[in-house]
């Protein structure tokens, strides 16, 4: 049974003491393809490592998350743009803007979410939505392409129906992490609303680890219990959670 974890940061330092063990227990339990979201120019060289590492099993993403753009964001910009050049990646992301740590680089954070849209539609690329306390900036910016011409993940999603079915209006899937899985979750309540061709399965590791391991370290191997909590919301087999979502990331990564 395949199963894909289309969010998850297996480069963090948070792994450095078991790193191959943990890519172990996700492939024993079925995840075939790990698909590795940017955060900056620092983890570059940690990303390349790892996709030496598992060349088939790990597919990279290139781009500035929205708590990185501070006062070098152009540098940040610029080396992403370098990269672009250099070699292929399977997406830009993950790119946003996050207003829940901090306001001061709105107005830059909105210029990167827009020019890496830019590129991932000039490199025919799907590009991966970082939203936290933005969703009217997020659309605002979105607003301003043609839906036709874009492709992606709104990662983590945690919004509301309404909002889920405007992310939808953009071609965009939804990325459904452990966030589903928490009391206070709400999404549960209405994922169930959404059809099943319109989402994917995450775990954003090492963050956001579904219950029964809230609060603790995430790995990939814990998309298990996103795609149990979905198969329970969605009154279907796991089996069939697991072989829609699966074919659904891959129709967005290519």
């Amino acid at each position: 049974m395949q199963l894909i974890d289309t969010h998850t940061h297996l480069y963090s330092e948070t792994f450095d003491e078991d790193r191959g063990a943990m890519i172990q227990r996700a492939l024993s339990c079925g995840v075939t393809d790990f698909f590795i979201p940017a955060i900056d120019s620092t983890y570059t060289e940690r990303m390349f490592a790892l996709e030496k590492k598992y060349p088939n099993r790990m597919h990279l993403m290139t781009g500035v998350h929205p708590t990185h753009v501070k006062e070098n964001y152009k540098e940040e910009l610029n080396h992403v743009a370098s990269l672009l050049k250099k070699r292929s990646f399977c997406a830009l992301g993950e790119i946003g803007i996050d207003l829940y740590w901090d306001k001061t680089f709105l107005k830059e954070q909105q210029e990167a979410f827009d020019l890496q849209i830019q590129w991932a539609k000039e490199h025919k690329l799907p590009f991966v939505i970082h939203c936290r306390d933005a969703f009217n900036e997020v659309f605002e910016v979105l607003d301003g392409h043609d839906s036709k011409d874009l492709r992606g993940i709104f990662h983590c999603f945690t919004g509301t129906l309404d909002q889920a079915k405007q992310a939808l209006s953009y071609n965009l899937k939804l990325g459904i992490g452990g966030v589903v899985t928490f009391k206070n979750g709400k999404i549960d309540q209405f994922l169930n609303q959404i059809p099943l061709s319109e989402i994917v399965l995450e775990t954003d590791a090492p963050y956001l680890a579904p219950v029964p391991f809230r609060g603790k370290r995430n790995e990939s191997s814990y998309i298990q219990e996103v795609a149990s909590k979905v198969a329970e919301v969605y009154n279907l087999p796991f089996a069939e959670i697991a072989a829609v979502t699966s074919k659904n990331a891959l129709a967005i990564f290519k």
